[in-house]
């Protein structure tokens, strides 16, 4: 196998999610399809079996503890990249109405291919997360927004609230401990529109510390957000 299942298997029951053989089997043609679109394009430097089992597959479907994805909830995955947490998501949970949203269409095209092969149908979203913030078919739209992206707390709210529904959550997928990040995102988490709920604390087999931030969207966001990226990062809120 291209990854080591039992690795997976018994994170996936540390986290209580149950994996069919099925989705095991797509799991192993998911990391051979990463692993040779690799060879030709720069997707991800953790290639071994028991990085992508744990790093890649294991962490994904982690978000699944944070919420309650309901039948045919609508996810959006914002910088899904090499289609993570996305592809793993929807191999567990197939009924997921999921988005993939990137600003690299190379990697888009990869990861629509990886999700065709596995017979996955994802809406794919070629697009800035700051521009398709404003756009009325994805404004406040999903139940659930996940990001595995590597940015502030305070930066990625903002790219990340104004998809959530009121009523819906963003999970922010962190590695290390994010209580400073939480600390500094208080103001720009209520100024548009959120609120934790929720910060859950796990240790995959990798030994490795994850975080996931549950910020519940309690309130409209302003209309003068998502604002550009220059202004994003030049002066995050």
């Amino acid at each position: 196998m291209y990854y080591n299942s039992a690795l997976l298997l018994a994170d996936a029951e540390k986290l209580g999610i149950s994996l069919s053989d099925d989705a095991l089997a797509k799991f192993d043609l998911l990391a051979h399809l990463m692993i040779e679109q690799n060879k030709t394009m720069n997707l991800t430097a953790i290639t071994d079996p028991d990085g992508i089992a744990v790093k890649h597959f294991a962490d994904s479907i982690s978000a699944l503890t944070a919420a309650d994805f309901e039948l045919g909830a609508r996810v959006l995955d914002v910088g899904t990249g090499a289609g993570f947490p996305g592809l793993p998501l929807l191999i567990v949970r197939p009924d997921l109405k999921l988005t993939m949203l990137d600003s690299t269409a190379k990697k888009l095209k990869y990861v629509s291919s990886a999700a065709e092969s596995l017979g996955l149908s994802p809406e794919i979203l070629h697009a800035r997360a700051e521009e398709a913030g404003r756009k009325p078919e994805y404004r406040e739209g999903f139940d659930v927004v996940c990001s595995r992206a590597v940015a502030a707390l305070n930066v990625l709210c903002e790219y990340c609230l104004p998809f959530v529904k009121v009523g819906g959550c963003f999970i922010a997928m962190k590695s290390a401990k994010a209580g400073e990040e939480i600390e500094q995102a208080q103001a720009a988490i209520k100024l548009l529109g959120g609120k934790i709920t929720d910060e859950k604390s796990f240790k995959l087999s990798d030994g490795g510390e994850r975080n996931l931030i549950v910020i519940k969207k309690i309130s409209h966001i302003p209309p003068k957000y998502p604002r550009v990226s220059a202004q994003i990062a030049k002066k995050p809120l």
